[in-house]
This record gives C-alpha cells, sequence and structure tokens, in this order.
C-alpha cells in the first residue's frame, strides 16, 4: 500500500465521519419576522414539540379544487357512497363551494419555505417550490402556537402567534452555536417488529435535554433523556429505566412511564413516522444518533407525484396523479394503520399500492419493504378515488376499480 493511498484513505474515513455524525443540519432553522419588523433568526421549536426538518406540520386544506374534474354524475356517487358513516359529514352544494370533501394537510418541516399568519388560525403556507397552501389550523396545534427561536446572541425567544407577521426557513448551519440538545435516537420494540430511528417519547421528549419524570420508591425523578440507556414498560403503570451508568430504576406515577403515555414516535429513514402506542411498546434502546437528520436542502425538490394505475381488466392509465382526489405532490402523506400502530409516509418513499379488499390495502416502498395498512380513509373503501391526466386534463376513477398503482 503506498503513502499516498494510505493518506487519501485516512482523508475519505476523516471527512466521512464529519459528514455522518454531529452535525446539526437536521434542526428547524430559520427567521422571525415580528408585527414591528423585529427579526430573530436561530434554531426553532414548534412549541414544546417540532424540532427537526423532518417532523410533520398539520394543518386542514380550505377547498379542494380536484372536485373540478368530476362530472355531476361522479360527483353524486361519491357522494353517496360516502354516505352518513363518513365523519365531517356536509351537505354537498352544487355550486363554487369547494370546502366539501376538505383534507388533512400534512407535511415535513423541510418541504416547507415560509409561513405567513392570515388569522388567528389561518395561514399562507409556501413550500421550497414555491407552491402556496392556504391553510386553517383548526383543530391543530401547529397554528396559533408559541414558537421558539434559540438566537446566539439572545438565547431563547418565546414569540407568541399574534406577534409573528412572517416565518421564513433556510438551511441549517452545519454546526449551530445555540441548540436545544441532542437528536434522541435508538431502537424500538414493539409487538409488530422493532423500529430504529429518532425518537420521540410521549409525543413530546426528543432530545436529550428533555426530561423523563416519574416517582421512585425514594422521591420524584426528573432524568435528563441524554443519561437514559433504555426504558421498558413493566406492567401498565410503571417502567423500568436503566442510565448509560448503569443504575436501575423503577418508575411510576406520570405519563412518561406509564399507560397514560401518549405514544412512542420513531421517525424511520425510507419509511416516515410511526407512531406507537403505550399498549404495542416494549421498549426502547438509545444510542447514538448518525447525526440529526435530513437537512432542509435535501427537501428542495417536490416533484408531482406521476404513475401508472392498473385495472383489474388488464386496463391501465398512466400519467400525473391525484391520490384520494386530494394528495397530488410526493411530499404529502399516506396515512395507515399496521394494527394499532399508526404509519405516516410520503409518498416520494412509496413505490406501488395495492387494495387488497374494504378495509386494506398492502403498500410497497421503494426500499422493498412492505405493510399491509387498514382503517384510514387512505388505504380503505372510503378512498375517494384517483385522478389520472396531464396537469391540465384529468380522468377520474373510483378507488374501488383499482387493482395496483405504481409510482414513479
Amino acid at each position: 500500500m503506498t503513502k499516498m493511498f494510505t493518506y487519501v484513505t485516512l482523508l475519505m474515513a476523516f471527512f466521512g465521519g464529519i459528514k455522518a455524525v454531529g452535525q446539526d443540519n437536521g434542526f428547524i432553522y430559520g427567521i422571525v419576522t415580528t408585527i414591528d419588523d423585529n427579526t430573530y433568526e436561530g434554531a426553532m421549536r414548534w412549541g414544546k414539540e417540532e424540532i427537526f426538518w423532518t417532523d410533520f406540520f398539520n394543518a386542514s386544506k380550505e377547498e379542494n379544487d380536484n372536485l373540478d374534474y368530476l362530472s355531476r354524475d361522479e360527483r353524486e356517487e361519491l357522494e353517496d357512497r360516502r354516505g352518513s358513516s363518513w365523519t365531517n359529514s356536509k351537505s354537498w352544494g352544487w355550486g363554487d363551494d369547494k370546502s366539501d370533501f376538505l383534507h388533512q394537510f400534512v407535511c415535513q418541516f423541510g418541504e416547507i419555505k415560509s409561513i405567513k399568519p392570515t388569522s388567528r388560525q389561518g395561514v399562507k403556507l409556501t413550500i421550497q417550490s414555491g407552491l402556496v397552501f392556504d391553510l386553517d389550523g383548526q383543530g391543530y396545534n401547529d397554528i396559533n402556537t408559541e414558537v421558539r427561536v434559540y438566537s446566539d446572541e439572545l438565547g431563547t425567544i418565546k414569540l407568541d402567534w399574534d406577534r409573528i407577521a412572517l416565518i421564513e426557513f433556510m438551511d441549517t448551519p452545519r454546526k449551530l452555536k445555540a441548540k436545544w440538545g441532542e437528536p434522541l435516537y435508538g431502537e424500538v420494540e414493539t409487538s409488530e417488529g422493532t423500529f430504529k430511528g429518532f425518537v420521540q417519547w410521549d409525543h413530546d421528549e426528543r432530545i436529550s435535554t428533555d426530561k423523563l419524570d416519574g416517582d421512585s420508591e425514594d422521591g420524584d425523578m426528573s432524568i435528563e433523556f441524554g443519561n437514559i440507556k433504555s426504558i421498558k414498560k413493566y406492567g401498565s403503570s410503571r417502567s423500568l429505566v436503566v442510565l448509560n451508568s448503569g443504575r436501575k430504576l423503577e418508575l411510576r406515577g406520570s405519563n412518561d412511564v406509564n399507560d397514560e403515555n401518549r405514544g412512542i414516535i420513531v421517525t424511520v429513514e425510507g419509511l416516515g413516522r410511526v407512531d406507537v402506542p403505550w399498549d404495542e411498546f416494549e421498549m426502547v434502546t438509545f444510542t447514538e444518533a448518525p447525526g440529526s437528520g435530513p437537512s432542509y436542502k435535501s427537501f428542495a425538490t417536490q416533484d408531482k407525484l406521476s404513475g401508472k394505475v392498473i385495472f383489474g381488466n388488464d386496463d391501465s392509465a398512466e400519467g400525473l396523479l391525484t391520490y384520494d382526489l386530494d394528495e397530488s405532490y410526493q411530499f404529502e402523506v399516506l396515512q395507515g394503520m399496521l394494527d394499532d400502530v399508526e404509519l405516516l409516509i410520503p409518498f416520494r418513499n412509496i413505490a406501488e399500492i395495492q387494495p387488497r379488499n374494504y378495509n386494506n390495502s398492502t403498500v410497497v416502498l421503494k426500499n422493498g419493504e412492505k405493510y399491509v395498512l387498514s382503517e384510514s380513509q387512505d388505504v380503505t373503501d372510503k378512498n375517494q378515488g384517483v385522478l389520472v391526466g396531464d396537469g391540465n386534463n384529468y380522468r377520474y376513477f373510483p378507488f374501488g376499480n383499482v387493482e395496483r398503482i405504481e409510482f414513479k
């Protein structure tokens, strides 16, 4: 082995390590401008929750323009099929009212370019490609909430929603001088298998400085997650907590360690968000995170959905797709239940969807993994159908006629 080869190899290993571990590019970062034109730049946290680009922003769309592509007969059939069993049912207005058949808007924070409040519960949200959505936050906590900015100069600033004029997102510095802590990362063992990725505990705690609360036989405890090696469910009312030092604690008395826990979320590369309820949770083992997650730049492309829809009679249609009469972009999200575990999967991760019966569909990921999902509108007979077209003209197909959808 030559000295030059050895030198180059060492450099590649060194810089490869820097790229994989210890970078802060995965934290949400940007500038908040207030109604008085004051600006605050730094890492952001939405309330006490979202902190990474892979975290999800939730709201409701204010209208559904896709209804324009349906004939009157198709609309009536869709309305009849929805029937009284559908939630949030509204009477059909046969005018220009596009507020019926509304859907939840979900995307990862990394997709967003800016958020401009327009009312107490309304925003104009612009994604990185420039597409603008008018959204309503009623029923969701990502609008009309406190936004925290961690500034190098000022420390933590807690900004009330009614003080915010504009939020603009941008690339996060590779190393932040001021940040909330280190990401929680590890393996979560469940009744449906083991999921490895970034961890949110009790839908809330997700960094090393967040704390696990519980009562021990000697008194109340509040332990930073950075000091915890593992947490194992111990019946319905307590947990066995093992610290990095090897100390073992049996804790009870708080929703961090008993069946009042709201669930453990795992963000898994190539899959999406896995939400594990306490009943299905078994154990989490924390390990060092391989960095802080995808950077803002990695979300820069937001292509439209496209692919082929195959029908039972061997017929097919190919082109741009609108799934469930709603999702038209790869950054939008499919939701389904893996028994009692909820999966939220960005369409960019999906290779194929195969309806199995009225309540189940097989979802094949681009990495080859398969999940049979149920219960949600996206994967059952409540799905409102698929549009296939060229961007100007679309054909509508009821979901019941679909044998398979192959995404490009």
